[in-house]
């Protein structure tokens, strides 16, 4: 052997023996990326870094600014003052603001003062809980004031109303905007109570600041609209799903020309819109959506009143995500990118050269001290001759000669892709550094595979996507290098409702499970959830409609409590107490069955948390418990 490349080789060896794998110590100590916006002359980004203290149980901030080209970045004070102020009115006369408003009367002192320590709540229809939060009567309000003077008492545009914009829980600054007119537009679902727990019909409204008149822009459409947007020439676009009560519906970019025309410029293509943003020129709309197991950037012409034919054009390719659209510098558009291995960071895309570029370096060094895994696509064919996108994450160093115990990854939503985002829960990079074969198939039910694929798991939860799942975990079964004798499904959400599905049909599949905040029990699910309009949609209605084939089937054949008898293996069970999407009962009726049947189980349980886990120390825990749990059952 050649002395040099003998050297070289050993010094590579040394490298590899001496890099870390990543622990979730380690995870939690990465920055977080999120950016503010471009500066007004398009030439700098401005973007926030939040590191996680485990310490203090809380995280912190800084506010950075970089060059789009690329360079040092250089950290600022009073970062929002270098952005365009959003909120500030086309002429400059009203600032635009929402704030938590007092409406309904709920709370025990609200019917009796003098009672001011009553403890009572009293509702006479749903939503009288969404999310982590009980209604104590107030509601998100929009606000405008007078921009140039501090002092300004803020006036309500939606007084009186018991209605909320930004939407709850989630909605912010995205739900309200001006227009070029200086009116207002809001997003808004103006329904209250039960109406409200099962409707998913938010409409675009326009308040009139003189006239103090409001309009609703949207209102023959029944499902969603959503994400309103003017270009810079004037033009409003917003996002758009059709159907009443379907969350999932595919999302569509819709121009609104006049009062009289609108036009639906993603119609004839077979995807679902995540987010997007108007060209400078007005000319184009550029959006995320999923494709084929990622999330890339497209672009669609916008003809006007023309009769130019509009077309979808993907622009970029490759096995990463793209998450968010940021802004346009000259021929570049800045956006967010992730993949399995890496978290956010802001990169720029050469519309004209077609190059990459990654602008932000946040994690550069922390990644640079890691032996990282690999990621592979697979493709396995189903029960039903259809092609599946299976991911299949290696640990570091993978050694085929070796053998391997396996995680079948069970997705939530259950609509939500598969794709190459970063969690900082759910992290698959983190998964296979412990020594675990990933295993992440795109069953049915995903966005990126076309809209029928889509579709085809509403009504049949435990139907054939429940046979995707036992395809893809079979098929990567097969290799010599996985431990067949060492199999464990994990999941959350729809994923622990599939976790609890597969421990009564897996027939001895597998050897331990891990189910967080899943549906065990659909009809107590029905009567405890508070969106119901997703159980509505996706079970096909109540469990009481005897006479409702769909309905009935979904109850009894989908119901995962109904095969509590098969259960024999070790499951994990994990539930916040905070979780109002799926009740803490929903975990407490699955581990009491486990207990009682002399299962090998545990229960995880976090008062303060809701559907995800979100504080430090309680994420720390939820890691160690998760991967204990493994090494004590696979």
């Amino acid at each position: 052997m050649n002395k040099k490349i003998g050297i070289v080789i050993l010094s590579l060896m040394s490298v590899a023996a001496s890099a870390q794998t990543l622990t979730p110590e380690m995870l939690w100590k990465l920055g977080r990326v999120s950016v503010l916006g471009l500066t007004k002359d398009g030439q700098t980004i401005v973007y926030k870094v939040s590191t996680p203290s485990v310490a203090e149980n809380k995280s912190s901030s800084k506010y950075f600014t970089v060059p789009v080209a690329g360079g040092a970045a250089t950290e600022v004070q009073n970062a929002e003052t270098l952005v365009a102020n959003r909120n500030l009115s086309p002429n400059g006369k009203y600032v635009l603001s929402s704030k938590e408003t007092k409406v309904e009367k709920v709370l025990g002192k609200d019917f009796y003062p003098e009672l001011d320590k009553s403890s009572a709540q009293v509702y006479n229809g749903l939503d009288y809980r969404h999310w982590d939060t009980w209604n104590d009567g107030t509601h998100n309000h929009v606000y405008f004031a007078d921009a140039n003077d501090p002092k300004a008492t803020p006036f309500d545009i939606m007084a009186g109303e018991p209605f909320d914009a930004p939407q709850k829980p989630h909605g912010g600054e995205e739900d309200y905007i001006w227009s070029p007119n200086n009116t207002i537009i809001y997003v808004c679902k103006k329904k209250a109570g039960t109406a409200y727990a099962i409707s998913t019909n938010t409409d675009l409204y326009e308040y009139n600041i003189e006239t103090k008149t409001t309009r609703n822009l949207t209102e023959g459409n029944l499902g969603y609209d959503t994400n309103p947007a003017f270009s810079a020439q004037g033009v409003l676009a917003y996002l758009q799903m059709q159907r009443d009560g379907y969350e999932a519906d595919k999302n569509d970019i819709i121009v609104r020309i006049n009062d009289q025309v609108k036009v639906n410029l993603t119609a004839a293509w077979d995807g679902s819109v995540d987010n997007f943003m108007w060209a400078p020129d007005g000319k184009k709309i550029y959006f995320v959506a999923a494709i084929d197991g990622t999330k890339q950037l497209f672009e669609v012409n916008y003809p006007g009143l023309t009769k130019i034919a509009v077309t979808v054009k993907q622009v970029t390719n490759g096995d990463f995500d793209v998450a968010d659209i940021i802004g346009f510098s000259g021929t570049k558009v800045v956006v967010t990118r992730t993949d399995m291995n890496h978290a956010a960071e802001v990169y720029t895309y050469d519309l004209k050269s077609k190059a990459w570029n990654q602008v932000t370096h946040v994690n550069d060094a922390a990644y640079a001290s890691l032996n990282l895994p690999k990621f592979e696509r697979r493709y396995v064919t189903t029960t039903d001759n259809k092609k599946m996108l299976v991911w299949v994450i290696l640990p570091p160093n993978f050694d085929a000669t070796k053998k391997y115990p396996a995680l079948l990854y069970c997705q939530g939503g259950p609509q939500s892709p598969l794709t190459q985002s970063y969690s900082f829960r759910w992290n698959f990079s983190l998964m296979a550094s412990q020594g675990y074969i990933v295993v992440a198939p795109n069953r049915r039910g995903m966005h990126g595979h076309g809209v029928a694929w889509n579709e085809q798991i509403s009504k049949d939860w435990g139907g054939q996507v429940m046979q995707d799942y036992l395809s893809a975990i079979d098929d990567v079964s097969k290799e010599a290098y996985v431990d067949k004798a060492r199999l464990g499904a994990v999941g959350a959400s729809y994923g622990g409702y599939s976790v609890f599905y597969l421990a009564g049909i897996h027939n001895n599949r597998f050897k331990t499970f891990i189910s967080h905040c899943g549906v065990f029990n659909l009809e107590s699910m029905y009567g405890t959830t508070e969106e119901v309009f997703f159980n509505n949609w996706d079970h096909g209605g109540p469990y009481w409609e005897k006479d409702n084939a769909v309905a009935q089937k979904t109850f009894s054949q989908f119901n995962p409590i109904n095969f509590v008898n098969n259960w024999n293996t070790p499951i994990l069970i994990i539930q916040g107490g905070k979780d109002y999407r799926v009740p803490i009962g929903q975990g407490q009726e699955a581990f009491q069955a486990a207990q009682l049947k002399g299962i090998k189980s545990r229960f995880l349980y976090f008062p303060d948390e809701n559907h995800w886990v979100l504080k430090p120390q309680n994420a720390i825990v939820w890691q160690n418990e998760f991967y204990k749990w493994l090494k004590e059952t696979l």
